[in-house]
């Protein structure tokens, strides 16, 4: 076999192995030449967009392999693969809610000069900013960012299902380090290249973007009034429907499952029998709503105004777009879903996850954070616990440990 065909096997072998999310596999030289090669190679298309050289070189300057991280994280997306119950309790809880209302006071003059020039709700920018990035935590450790040029050139070159997506923002970031709004160093962000505060891939931060702190650079990394302005720069191009909220959590009347999906005005809901949980009718009856079953006849319904679609433009994930919705009701002080989701027996709700941790805590079992998320030091708490109680230890939280410890 020649060396040129041996390289072609190669390479073969590496994108489909990368497409098998075998990213944990060391990435040998055979395929660290190959990267290189690529790069070398894609400033041709990059030209070509008025990339210039110098920008090129400083984008990549260190840049010698794929991040294999990069390749790891694309083969969990959580809004896509979790229960819609653990989703939202990890994202919309006690904690979160807490944090957005701190964060509404301490920014709480940016974020009326924001809802005021956009028109878009501000407990709904509090309640992406949470989701994104944990209103900026996630950005404190450099640790777990990526720089977005390398991430988005591993993708285009391993990742055969996000290849032209990673193209695109490739170009997108160049033009972005191009026009000075960030620095080489700083261009950081998320395996898939989302940025800053409220996670913005390169393409709709081109788009969207705002100098809302007139410092002459749009810089959603460091900014914060930049960053929310953005987001409500997104929103209100892409139809938000100002004084209006997202839906509406609504008991489904006996039967009722078959018009899930259909669209009608929320008074034509209303004649057919549907309430929300505490009695009231529903505003604006002319509006239209879709009714959404996210777990299905046996969970909360929900009438969704157009404004649910709107944030969808965010992220495409019905339950990406919930979550957004209830946190920003949860942090304005309306309250939470009132109805039961249809958890497996056994398994604790929100509330409950939350006095367990606090329980371990008390207890001197857990350091961490108490929010509701049962991560390596939760769950090292758990089987300790567990193993004293003569329990199976298996690290999962249960209403039976929860029992133990009351």
């Amino acid at each position: 076999m020649n060396s040129s065909r041996t390289n072609s096997v190669r390479s073969l072998v590496f994108l489909l192995a990368a497409g098998l999310a075998v990213a944990a596999c060391p990435i040998d030289a055979q395929a660290d030449a190959g990267f290189k090669t690529w790069i070398s190679k894609f400033y041709a298309t990059a030209a070509q967009s008025g990339i210039s050289r110098s920008t090129y070189d400083k984008a990549f300057a260190g840049v010698s392999e794929p991040d294999p991280e990069v390749l790891e994280k694309a083969t969990y997306q959580p809004e896509f693969k979790s229960k819609i119950w653990d989703y939202l309790d990890s994202r919309v809880n006690p904690y979160t809610v807490k944090i957005g209302r701190e964060m509404a006071v301490k920014y709480r003059t940016t974020l009326s000069a924001v809802e005021r020039q956009y028109g878009v709700d501000k407990n709904i920018l509090l309640a992406i900013w949470s989701m994104e990035s944990n209103y900026g935590a996630a950005l404190e450790n450099p640790e777990r960012l990526h720089s977005v040029p390398q991430a988005l050139a591993t993708l285009a070159y391993a990742d055969p299902r996000r290849a032209k997506y990673a193209r695109t923002q490739l170009i997108a970031a160049l033009k972005i380090l191009q026009a000075g709004d960030v620095t080489p160093r700083h261009l950081t962000g998320s395996w898939a290249g989302a940025m800053g505060h409220t996670q913005f891939i390169p393409t709709s931060y081109l788009l969207y973007a705002v100098d809302a702190d007139g410092n002459g650079r749009r810089d959603i990394w460091n900014s914060v009034p930049d960053a929310l302005a953005t987001s409500a720069n997104l929103l209100a191009k892409n139809g938000w429907d100002t004084g209006k909220t997202w839906g509406y959590e609504a008991v489904l009347p006996a039967g009722a499952e078959r018009y899930s999906g259909q669209t009608k005005t929320l008074s034509q809901w209303s004649s057919l029998g549907f309430t929300r949980p505490n009695g009231k009718g529903f505003a604006r009856g002319g509006d239209r709503a879709t009714l959404k079953l996210i777990a299905g006849a046996d969970g909360p319904a929900f009438l969704m105004l157009a404004n649910f679609s709107t944030i969808k433009r965010y992220n495409a994930a019905d339950s990406y777009a919930l979550a957004v919705g209830l946190l920003a009701d949860e942090i304005a002080g309306y309250g939470g879903v009132q109805q039961s989701w249809p958890r497996p027996e056994g398994t604790l709700d929100i509330k409950e996850k939350f006095e367990l941790q606090s329980r371990m805590k008390e207890l001197g079992y857990y350091e961490g954070e108490v929010d509701g998320n049962f991560g390596s030091g939760s769950k090292a708490a758990i089987s300790t616990i567990q193993q004293r109680l003569g329990m199976q230890a298996n690290g999962e939280p249960s209403k039976r440990l929860l029992q133990a410890l009351r």
